[in-house]
């Protein structure tokens, strides 16, 4: 378990001392199984973890070689004598996180043992006899509660449902955009959980008839995460949705986002213009605001004033003026880029256009000398126009101000754990546009479904991409007509690959199946 460690001030001392150095601490047995012999609160603060026992002697990993009162705290508490080894305070925090780190299926076990002490209970219990002092312990709501948010967030899903049926309450996870079940708690607890998460998002526990929001921020380990919380009511209860805000799975940066190069630098070279629009459209959940984020990122810079304006603000930016839309005061999308055009911007970011008012601005400012980035709900990149002449702009203004329009969606990646090839038949092929000949080795691939997975097949998502410039031809083609096929037919003449097209590569080397990419362009037909 010796590891090569720099040799920084705190390693020579250890040196000096005669106290091993290690890096790596998941070998160590307690790291492993994750036995925590101290307090996670004692362990943080005082970055002490302990290893192993050797006998009588308890393996202690520090941070600072002379701390001296910290082991004679742990030899009190725990009536060991200690062997210090010195850990670099990152990658002790690293084995800390490992150590305290929730057991996969710890959740369903404390459900299960739940269940067993409540049907305990029940039977003890004569019919009509409910007594209204025995108000249970509010402790199991409290760890069952953690235990299913730790849970959600190891599994990096997106979104937690607690999700009340006819006879019970079941727990399901967002993730990599498909909802997977996971638990159904006991009973006696679904409403308490219910009031849990109120009390926490400062929301009314008494109102139970109107749907409420509110957020949450807590930590875990070193990290700070945030979670709207949403609830509504149904026909059995209150149905709760808490999305998860964690800026640590957040990827910035068009390099990283998974858009192939031909795309990217077609991109990149509108977003350094210095006037117009860009929109990016997909439906909810497709990316669209990471995107938006990375293109801000890309753009970013000390000489520009960068504004944005969202429904609700989910991540926070550094040096970034960024407004959340609050109807309630009449802060709408309209009135606050109205707003923001007195304060002098480069750039605008409007987190969606959904109405006349709010387009006309944005082109108005796009005409002024302002970069707007926006979003807009269609299908396609060649849709967003027709849907703007929808709602009553004229297409000569949609000609001199949008400069590109982006269409995305997001695909599963296999799991690269259990992938493996099959070959697909004819008509699998076809439906994609792929050719048998163009294959490696005439196979696709998909996944098994594995731990690794959760038994999914598939890990992670990526992006797909259309990306429609407004070329000289597809101009041409919206003042004549703003039909949606026509227009998509000029932009492909003019080089622009479709979603389905796009998905079809992803298939071909091997990152998605074909029914994903089928999944999410079924809706999308490509025009004869």
């Amino acid at each position: 378990m010796n590891l090569e460690v720099d040799k920084d001030e705190d390693v020579l001392l250890a040196e000096r001392f005669g106290i091993k150095s290690v890096l790596d601490l998941s070998d160590y047995p307690f790291v492993k199984k994750r036995v925590r012999r101290l307090p996670y609160d004692f362990v943080k603060q005082r970055l002490a973890l302990p290893l192993e026992e050797k006998g009588r002697e308890l393996v202690v990993a520090i941070s600072c070689p002379h701390d001296l009162e910290v082991l004679e705290e742990i030899r009190c508490m725990t009536g060991m004598e200690i062997e210090e080894v010195f850990c670099p305070e990152r990658y002790l925090k690293k084995g800390i996180e490992q150590c305290y780190h929730q057991g996969e299926q710890e959740a369903s076990l404390y459900i299960e043992g739940l269940k067993k002490e409540t049907q305990m209970v029940q039977e003890e219990r004569s019919e009509g006899s409910y007594d209204l002092l025995a108000i249970s312990d509010q402790s199991p709501v409290i760890r069952l509660l953690n235990m299913i948010i730790a849970e959600g967030i190891q599994q990096e899903a997106s979104d937690i449902h607690f999700e009340y049926l006819e006879q019970k309450m079941i727990v399901r996870y967002r993730i990599d955009g498909v909802l997977q079940f996971r638990h159904a708690p006991p009973r006696d607890l679904q409403k308490q959980l219910v009031t849990r998460i109120k009390v926490m998002a400062k929301l009314d526990i008494a109102e139970q008839r109107l749907p409420q929001d509110g957020r949450i921020k807590l930590s875990m380990g070193e990290r700070q995460i945030d979670f709207r919380v949403s609830t509504v009511p149904v026909v059995y209860g209150e149905r709760v949705v808490l999305r998860i805000l964690d800026n640590t799975n957040i990827i910035l940066g068009l390099d990283k986002i998974g858009m192939k190069e031909e795309n990217l630098s077609c991109l990149r070279k509108y977003l350094h213009q210095s006037q117009g629009i860009i929109l990016v459209t997909g439906p909810t959940g497709s990316g669209k605001t990471t995107t938006l984020y990375s293109a801000i990122s890309e753009i970013q810079s000390e000489e520009m004033n960068v504004m944005t304006i969202e429904d609700p603000v989910e991540y926070k930016l550094p040096k970034i003026a960024q407004i959340g839309v609050s109807p309630k005061i009449g802060l709408s999308f309209s009135t606050g880029l109205r707003h923001i055009l007195r304060q002098d911007p480069d750039v605008i970011m409007l987190g969606e256009i959904r109405d006349k008012e709010t387009a006309e601005i944005a082109i108005q400012s796009s005409l002024t000398g302002h970069l707007v980035l926006s979003t807009l709900h269609t299908n396609d990149a060649p849709s967003a126009l027709t849907r703007l002449i929808d709602m009553g702009i004229e297409s000569y203004l949609l000609s001199s101000s949008i400069l590109a329009v982006l269409a995305q969606r997001l695909v599963r990646r296999i799991c690269q754990n259990c992938r493996f090839g099959y070959k697909p038949s004819e008509a699998e092929l076809v439906e994609l546009g792929l050719e048998r000949k163009n294959l490696s080795e005439g196979f696709l691939y998909k996944g098994k479904g594995c731990k690794s997975c959760f038994g999914a097949g598939y890990r992670g998502r990526c992006g797909i991409y259309e990306l429609m410039p407004l070329t000289h031809s597809v101009k041409m083609q919206l003042l004549r007509s703003a039909d949606a096929s026509q227009l998509q037919k000029a932009a492909v003449s003019a080089g622009m690959k479709t979603l389905r097209a796009q998905g079809a590569v992803l298939a071909k080397e091997g990152i998605t199946t074909t029914a994903e990419v089928l999944r999410v362009t079924r809706q999308l037909e490509l025009y004869d």
